[in-house]
């Protein structure tokens, strides 16, 4: 009895110990009490990991019981779990070698001084889809134990592009994906852009390439509502922050329209409209101005997760009892 009072006492000791070891960051502003069907009163966001330059494109992975996401500038994608923590999945994770870099047009050596991956997702066989900065293709990873890469897009009419950023897949097996200039160290005057535009493209389940949308400034983020009728893009332009909606047709989208305006949050609020995710209820969780934002399908605002940090993109767990956000240097979630 004496050896197994000791013992309690030791679990007790190390479990008080990690709760007061955990750390948290800001807090929930609830603006309509409908937020409370998705973040519990007490939830607190739980800083899981640190130390990153710009992580970005969570997505977790039933398969692997785990979560990965990317360091954009350090050319990593990561992977954390309950029991491991954080471990490097992949690196280099989104320049290979095989885009030109400079303005000559020659390649460079792979370094950790060139974008790596961004936007992650699952296909519908459960394989790993990545949006390459630097190599400004996506790609598929050809095995999780082999990591090879299997280029799925890498060119729109023969000219490469900018640098495609995230992605969403309809439940047809269309792959739609934007590509802004980030990737691109002058952005839209770099002299590697070959594109006059930043396009929203489909990549559809019979492989044809077309694009979708051409007259967005920043297409960012990109969501799909459950019904598949709606087509969601962030816009983080500085200078008009918004989420567009699109109605999707056979031969692309129309009826585009604004879904919800931050510029007047965008004035009191750091950050900007990036990754969205769509939550069985049909709510969207989008990070912008403040942090991430809880959506209604009308665009009705219930409340913000202020992550204190720039938020770049977030992801649900299998079960949806988790939202893992990238928060600048951190990882962080948020119990649902």
């Amino acid at each position: 009895m004496k050896i197994k009072f000791v013992l309690l006492n030791i679990i007790c000791f190390f479990t008080c110990l990690t709760a007061q070891q955990r750390r948290t960051i800001g807090s929930v502003e609830r603006l309509q009490p409908e937020i409370d069907q998705f973040v519990p009163q007490e939830a607190e966001i739980e800083i899981l990991a640190e130390g990153f330059e710009w992580s970005e494109g969570p997505v977790w992975v039933e398969q692997l019981n785990a979560l990965l996401f990317s360091d954009v500038p350090k050319n990593k994608i990561y992977r954390w779990d309950e029991q491991n923590g954080l471990t490097i999945f992949l690196d280099p994770s989104g320049y290979t070698g095989i885009a030109p870099r400079n303005k000559q047009g020659s390649l460079n050596a792979v370094n950790r001084d060139e974008s790596g991956s961004n936007g992650l997702t699952l296909d519908q066989n459960g394989q790993l889809i990545i949006c390459m900065h630097g190599d400004r293709r996506i790609a598929k990873l050809k095995d999780w134990k082999i990591k090879g890469f299997t280029t799925i897009v890498g060119k729109y009419q023969g000219k490469y592009f900018n640098s495609p950023n995230d992605l969403v897949y309809a439940k047809n097996g269309d792959l739609y994906f934007t590509d802004p200039p980030y990737g691109l160290k002058k952005g839209d005057n770099d002299p590697l852009k070959e594109l006059g535009f930043n396009g929203v493209f489909k990549f559809n389940s019979g492989g044809e390439l077309s694009l979708v949308i051409d007259d967005l400034t920043r297409p960012n983020g990109v969501a799909i509502s459950n019904d598949q009728k709606t087509l969601y893009v962030a816009i983080s332009d500085s200078k008009n922050p918004r989420i567009m909606a699109y109605d999707i047709v056979s031969d692309g989208v129309e009826n585009a329209r604004v879904f919800f305006d931050g510029n007047a949050l965008a004035k009191e609020n750091k950050g900007s409209f990036d990754g969205l995710k769509v939550h069985p209820s049909g709510t969207l969780f989008s990070t912008g101005p403040g942090g991430v934002l809880v959506l209604t399908p009308e665009g009705k605002h219930l409340g913000t997760i202020r992550t204190q940090e720039r938020s770049a993109n977030c992801a649900f767990d299998s079960q949806f009892q988790y939202l893992y956000m990238t928060s600048d240097m951190y990882l962080t979630r948020i119990k649902l």
